[in-house]
């Protein structure tokens, strides 16, 4: 903006005459001239210093007072501010920003004792122990807890815990014996000659045994009799035999042979625990003997003179 500032200026100082005569003179300043204005208007001179020089030109109507200076450096001034503000604007936008660089966390390990009750806790007595809240005790980790050991409770036995098996292992030697063989003719006999077996204990046997703290009573009663000859042959009878003259169980042998006769006794069974009652055995228990060896002779005949 511009403003117009008139003087009156003897026309001799402009022209070089020497009349008297006084003319106006304008001239046109920027709006920041009237420093300029007041120097020339008796304004201070340490204010008038800061201010463009006016320069007057003579012109065909009088002269002209020039201030473009001072108007010329203010906008120099303002166009090297703003070039200034755009430079500082491009080169931030240019400069990359800094990259972040992760730090390692450390973990915060307390060296000594943290004293962070201080002011809470009051002072430690001659227990160990201190006044003041339950953190202000000294600490003390749990000890593990040692396992309580632990008794099985074993069930007492009763007596139907009591099994065959059980019974039959207990008293196998003693109540369900092996019987053996009695042959007759004893040891040798004849081809084709009814040679005569028997035995002697084909009785009922009994016997008592403890299992689980509880007695047993077993009874063996034999109920049939299985006979093995020694040639392959086998009979099965329902009773024992007897001795010669009866002829209760024979075998007649077809060939000359050193053979071994055996029996095997089939038992029924039943056992009473501890008076609770009789249990019976399904089947029969076989038990064989020891086996009784016979030599098969053949005979022949032969004529001879009798003796005077």
């Amino acid at each position: 903006m511009r403003t117009k500032i008139c003087l009156s200026v003897p026309v001799a100082l402009a022209i070089g005459a020497t009349c008297g005569a006084v003319v106006l003179v304008c001239a046109i300043v920027a709006s920041a001239v009237p420093a300029a204005h007041g120097a020339v208007s008796g304004l201070p001179a340490a204010a008038a210093t800061t201010s463009p020089k006016v320069v007057v030109k003579p012109t065909r109507e009088g002269v002209v007072a020039d201030a473009q200076r001072r108007t010329e450096s203010r906008f120099n001034r303002k166009g090297q501010q703003n070039k200034a503000q755009v430079t500082k604007t491009a080169a931030a936008k240019e400069a990359k920003p800094e990259r972040m660089t992760p730090r390692t966390l450390t973990k915060f390990t307390p060296s000594g004792d943290l004293r962070l009750n201080i002011g809470i806790c009051g002072r430690v007595g001659p227990d160990g122990t201190t006044p003041g809240p339950t953190r202000c005790q000294p600490y003390e980790p749990d000890q593990p807890q040692e396992p309580t050991p632990t008794t099985a409770v074993v069930p007492r036995p009763r007596p139907e815990d009591v099994t065959w098996e059980q019974v039959l292992t207990a008293s196998k030697a003693v109540a369900f014996p092996g019987l053996g063989v009695k042959v007759q003719p004893s040891g040798r006999t004849l081809v084709n000659l009814a040679t005569i077996v028997y035995t002697d204990r084909g009785q009922v046997t009994m016997a008592t045994v403890e299992l689980l703290g509880f007695p047993v009573v077993v009874e063996a009663t034999p109920v049939s009799y299985t006979w093995s000859f020694g040639d392959g042959k086998t009979l099965t009878t329902t009773t024992p035999g007897r001795p010669h003259p009866a002829k209760d169980i024979t075998h007649k042998y077809l060939k000359r042979a050193a053979v071994s006769v055996r029996l095997t006794t089939n038992y029924a069974a039943r056992f009473n625990v501890a008076g609770t009652g009789w249990q019976y055995v399904d089947g029969t228990v076989p038990i064989t003997g020891p086996g009784t060896p016979l030599q098969v002779r053949e005979a022949v005949p032969v004529l001879v003179e009798p003796s005077n």
